[in-house]
């Protein structure tokens, strides 16, 4: 992977670094407590389950699927959950991808419902429409996560349908099942207002 993909994102409030699997046990203790926000997706609570999909996301990262990251607050460097861009798209001859998505996000239960998920957000976003220079920023979700649609199209996301048996199924319980997912996207065009309102999120908190 080009190596200027991998980058440090610093925030008032967190700081995104990236994916090692040093960062393994922290990771787990982020997944434990709380886990009953956690019915989405897959969020693994042993070391060995972490190791497995903290080693598979740096295997996409190598080839230049996928820019994972730790979740980190800004103030103590504790890491209270992780991130990635994926489905990096390359539509020109250009060292930045065209076109990518934001997601396969968990926070530990004390980071939810504080300015943690808004400002690390901001930083990707921004990273991407004005580092990149993408076009396009995708954001999906289970079509039946009315939580987590409504907060993509609170910043601003725009629905543009849902694709149906999409991909494998994030639900315990499911396994072996596929979901629909609810497809959602950001465009350069957009991303000033989508900024504003991000930027006005944080001043509220």
């Amino acid at each position: 992977m080009s190596c200027s993909l991998s980058v440090t994102l610093t925030g008032r409030h967190v700081t995104l670094t990236p994916l090692s699997m040093d960062d393994v046990p922290e990771l787990v203790q982020a997944a434990s407590g709380d886990r009953s926000t956690f019915g989405w997706s897959i969020v693994p609570s042993t070391i060995r389950e972490m190791e497995v999909v903290v080693g598979r996301l740096l295997a996409d990262r190598d080839q230049r699927g996928a820019v994972p990251f730790a979740t980190r607050r800004s103030d103590t460097s504790e890491i209270i959950g992780m991130t990635r861009f994926l489905t990096l798209r390359w539509f020109f001859d250009r060292e930045y991808p065209d076109a990518a998505e934001i997601g396969g996000t968990f926070l530990a239960a004390a980071a939810q419902r504080t300015t943690a998920n808004t400002d690390a957000k901001l930083l990707m976003m921004t990273h991407a429409f004005d580092v990149w220079g993408v076009r396009r920023l995708d954001l999906k979700t289970d079509e039946r996560n009315e939580r987590s649609r409504r907060a993509i199209e609170r910043i601003g996301g725009q629905f543009e349908g849902v694709l149906r048996n999409w991909q494998a199924a994030q639900v315990d319980g499911e396994e072996g099942a596929t979901r629909n997912s609810a497809m959602y996207s950001i465009l350069a065009s957009e991303w000033p207002d989508v900024r504003a309102r991000l930027e006005e999120r944080l001043r509220e908190d």
